[in-house]
């Protein structure tokens, strides 16, 4: 069956569209999401060809895991930051301005995302730059293979904490062998937890695809691809959980899940973290703005990585590991926005779904 979900990641792809703005979101689609829900809209202005918003899907919240959509969030920001840099490909320049017409009323949170832009794009005719993060979009945003035991190096770690420009959001990397133990612990713990609650496991059991049908026919959320399978092994393993769909639900879904964060956590060299001094709607977006500058920096110095985001979800049977790691990562009231691994990969990994471009445009 031909891979509809992997044609937005041809290079080749964006050009059939005039609109400069469909351009340029045919790029930011390729960036990473929570549970790869895609959850963007993109309505374009009628009366100027040079300016489109961005709004939160609703629709595509994952209330159990994200019940304040503080991930979701993060997700509008990675979209915008891969705009930023098909921008720059193609020769514009992109003003980027966050909620436009005033944040959301948290009381009505779905209602707001239907209403309220989380960012109006403007673009600008500038010179076409070549720029090693642009070829780097290309790349898969997230391996979950074990990595290389070479840690950073100095130049490295460098290179990535100073990637924040903007006051009160850090990057801070951790490699030292108390931190990465006592980190370590928390992403296992916060694993066995999720396992253990029925309706958030069954959330994600949901936008499961166990074959290349679901695979076409949804675009998005989970595969046997996240799971480390490509090639032979994926047809397999797809045609299994589609005779056999109980071997991915239940207690062995629950199993899998503290497999995985067991040998994730027992071959990552570094783990890294976006903390911010407030949790504001517009510091969230900026957050996920900042993760895709470090997942694209990252490429093109040779690592990968990896997002933990149990132990920072906000569900109440995740409150007490949640509380503890942030009193100890960002005291003073603070905010771990992202929880990462990070290294050199051992292999590598296949391309994630995507919808149609078009998918997102708002008729």
């Amino acid at each position: 069956m031909k891979q509809h979900y992997l044609e937005p990641w041809s290079k080749e792809y964006a050009a059939q569209y005039g609109d400069a703005r469909i351009r340029l979101a045919a790029g930011g689609i390729l960036a990473a999401s929570g549970h790869n829900m895609q959850p963007w809209i993109l309505r374009l202005d009628p009366s100027d060809p040079m300016v489109f918003h961005l709004y939160a899907d609703s629709r595509r919240m994952t209330k159990e895991v994200d019940p304040n959509a503080r991930q979701m969030m993060i997700s509008q920001g990675t979209f915008l930051e891969y705009v930023a840099v098909t921008g720059e490909k193609e020769g514009w320049n992109t003003k980027i301005e966050l909620f436009p017409e005033g944040e959301y009323d948290e009381n009505d949170l779905a209602h707001s995302m239907d209403t309220l832009p989380v960012a109006k794009i403007t673009l600008a005719k500038a010179q076409p730059q070549e720029i090693p993060l642009y070829g780097a979009m290309y790349l898969p945003d997230t391996n979950r293979e074990p990595y290389r035991a070479e840690g950073l190096s100095a130049s490295q770690v460098s290179a990535l904490e100073s990637l924040s420009g903007a006051a009160g959001i850090s990057v801070r990397v951790y490699q030292e062998q108390a931190e990465l133990s006592k980190i370590g612990r928390y992403a296992l713990k916060s694993a066995e937890t999720e396992a253990g609650v029925s309706r958030v496991m069954e959330e994600s059991g949901a936008i499961f695809r166990a074959n290349e049908y679901r695979k076409n026919q949804y675009r998005y959320g989970f595969s046997v691809e996240g799971q480390g399978a490509s090639g032979l092994r994926m047809h397999i393993l797809q045609g299994m959980l589609t005779v056999f769909p109980s071997l991915n639900s239940g207690e062995a879904a629950a199993r899998n899940v503290i497999n995985y964060a067991r040998a994730s956590v027992q071959s990552t060299p570094a783990y890294a973290m976006i903390v911010t001094r407030n949790n504001s709607r517009a510091t969230q977006v900026e957050s996920g703005m900042l993760y895709s500058r470090l997942v694209l920096t990252g490429h093109t110095l040779g690592l990968v990585m990896q997002p933990l985001s149990q132990v920072l979800e906000e569900y109440p049977e995740m409150n007490g590991p949640y509380t503890e790691f942030k009193q100890i990562y960002a005291p003073s009231g603070g905010t771990v926005q992202m929880l990462f691994r990070m290294g050199y990969p051992t292999k590598g990994v296949p391309l994630s779904m995507r919808r149609d471009v078009m998918n997102f445009v708002a008729k």
